[in-house]
């Protein structure tokens, strides 16, 4: 008897001096950690201003990015809440996104305006430099001849078509000016830029003259190198429909086919236009919007949308409104006076000149800049880590029409024509994005099918768009398919709660759950998880 106790206490403390040793299941703050390691992970390794993408850094990444999966997969969140197995999920479409990087876009390789787009911005330096910035610029600017020779040695897969992108942004001016600081005229292309710092720096730099001529002189230079191979280059542009459906699953979190996608942009671009044909033969006897003539009335009338669109929020009720948020928000459109240098408005000039509200909308309150605002609070690390380009552009075309049928421009009937025009203009991208990316469509092809689909669409803003989304695999499909996950959640919890549902209380918690995927906010929202199984996120 006493032996067996002996042997039963013996067992017992080697049981427990096991589970004592065993390490335990990972939580939701070793979750928290393996993100922010997998955010500096994939980041590119700079010496003396140049990334690194070399074979060797590569192999380290496609290596790296295996462990990162593997631990990622370690953790059993049955018993978590929603909300720590939404953030789970959410870490598993960021290792994805960049296995899609690693593995199709490759960006280093096929795509030369991955390199343009480092140096696009050096010569935007204000002058005369600042004391405190000299040293910065200067390295920037040096930087520039070393990373353009990394450039011709990793660019070993270029494409022909994005090389005729990038040579255009080199040489030409794209006629958006989306980014660019003021200048009128705008130089022509990056090119340009670089000419016009050096003339700057003559008068009030002296000093970093031979540094912006050395840098002006290597974009120069790879401008012809690019120009000379590009007959010789033979990889497409575009990344073709499996690659694309894989994007749209695994990293948007999208429960559809490329062919479902297609099928409710047709139906969104029919949508438009009927709803524009019955706004037109409503408002036929009505004056048609006159485009604003100076930068002083379109800095008024953008400033009265805001404060219209602040008070309407309000008094609807569609949304809280912090009272610590910016006063007021900036405008995707400036004004430019494009007659005094024989220059033609591009469509969000046409658009805005008319009217802000469309616009501001959707890039400022409660779109673009404010969803920023609120981001960059967001109380869950994870969240604050991503942008989810389907939440953000989804969310801003949704509002669009929402506060359309909420009544904002219950006195602007013209305005209401240019609502609907934006909407065609948005759901037109999905047809010409998938085309580019299965070959059908070149992107000359895209630009004139957009410019003959949408009233006002000319070929600056037509490329600017266009160029995105043959160069980012699924960003045109985000702002339709976005707006149709919108109208399902809002179908969805408005059937849940009934008399309780509330339009504003809806969208303030809405907007609380960051900007990522709206499949994984429905599934927070309303506890269902039908596209979760369906995507393979729950098991």
């Amino acid at each position: 008897m006493r032996r067996h106790l002996a042997a039963l206490t013996l067992g017992f403390l080697l049981a427990s001096a096991a589970r004592a040793q065993a390490p335990a299941a990972p939580g939701f703050d070793d979750l928290v950690r393996l993100a922010e390691e997998f955010r500096k992970f994939r980041e590119a390794a700079v010496t003396d201003g140049v990334p690194d993408y070399s074979p060797v850094a590569i192999t380290r990444w496609q290596k790296g990015l295996g462990a990162f999966r593997t631990r990622h997969a370690a953790f059993d969140t049955r018993a978590w809440p929603i909300a720590d197995r939404v953030d789970h999920a959410i870490v598993g479409t960021m290792l994805d996104a960049f296995d899609f990087d690693l593995r199709v876009s490759r960006a280093w390789q096929r795509d030369p305006g991955h390199w343009v787009d480092l140096i696009a911005r050096t010569p935007y330096a204000s002058t005369p430099v600042a004391a405190g910035d000299r040293a910065r610029i200067a390295a920037e600017l040096r930087a520039v001849p070393r990373i353009l020779a990394e450039a011709r040695s990793r660019l070993t897969r270029p494409s022909a078509e994005l090389t005729g992108i990038a040579l255009f942004h080199l040489e030409q001016s794209d006629g958006v000016n989306q980014g660019e600081p003021r200048r009128d005229p705008p130089p022509a292309g990056i090119i340009g830029w670089y000419q016009e710092l050096l003339a700057r720096v003559v008068t009030s730099d002296q000093e970093l003259v031979p540094d912006v001529q050395a840098a002006l002189a290597s974009v120069t230079s790879f401008r012809d190198w690019l120009r000379s191979a590009q007959p010789l280059m033979r990889e497409p542009a575009f990344v073709g429909l499996d690659n694309y459906a894989w994007f749209v699953k695994h990293v948007r979190l999208v429960n559809l086919s490329p062919e479902q996608i297609r099928l409710i942009g047709e139906r969104e671009l029919q949508r438009a236009r009927t709803l524009l044909a019955i706004e037109r033969n409503r408002n036929r006897a009505l004056p048609e919007l006159v485009p604003v003539a100076t930068a002083e009335e379109h800095e008024k009338r953008t400033r009265e949308a805001e404060t219209w669109i602040r008070a309407f929020t309000a008094s609807e009720q569609l949304l809280t409104i912090p009272a610590d948020i910016p006063d007021k928000y900036e405008t995707d459109a400036f004004f430019i006076n494009r007659e005094s240098w024989g220059g033609h408005r591009h469509f969000w000039e046409e658009i805005t000149y008319r009217d802000p509200l469309n616009n501001h909308l959707h890039a400022s309150i409660p779109g673009h800049r404010f969803d920023g605002t609120l981001q960059r609070r967001n109380s869950r690390t994870i969240r604050r880590m991503v942008s989810d380009g389907t939440r953000a552009e989804g969310w801003g075309f949704y509002i669009e029409e929402m506060y359309l049928q909420a009544g904002l421009l219950a006195d602007r009937p013209r305005t209401r024509e240019l609502f609907y025009i934006a909407q065609l203009k948005r759901a037109g991208r999905v047809h010409a994005e998938q085309l580019m990316q299965t070959g059908a469509f070149t992107l000359k092809q895209a630009i004139e099918y957009l410019v003959a689909e949408v009233p006002l669409m000319e070929d600056n803003l037509a490329r600017y768009d266009l160029a995105i989304y043959l160069r980012r695999p699924a960003y045109g499909m985000n702002y339709t398919i976005g707006k149709t996950q919108m109208e399902q959640l809002v179908a969805d919890r408005s059937r849940q709660l009934g008399a309780r549902f509330k339009l504003g209380a809806f969208h303030d918690e809405f907007l609380s759950k960051g900007l990522i995927p709206i499949s994984l906010i429905r599934w927070e929202m309303t506890g269902q998880d039908n596209e979760m199984r369906a995507l393979g996120v729950v098991k």
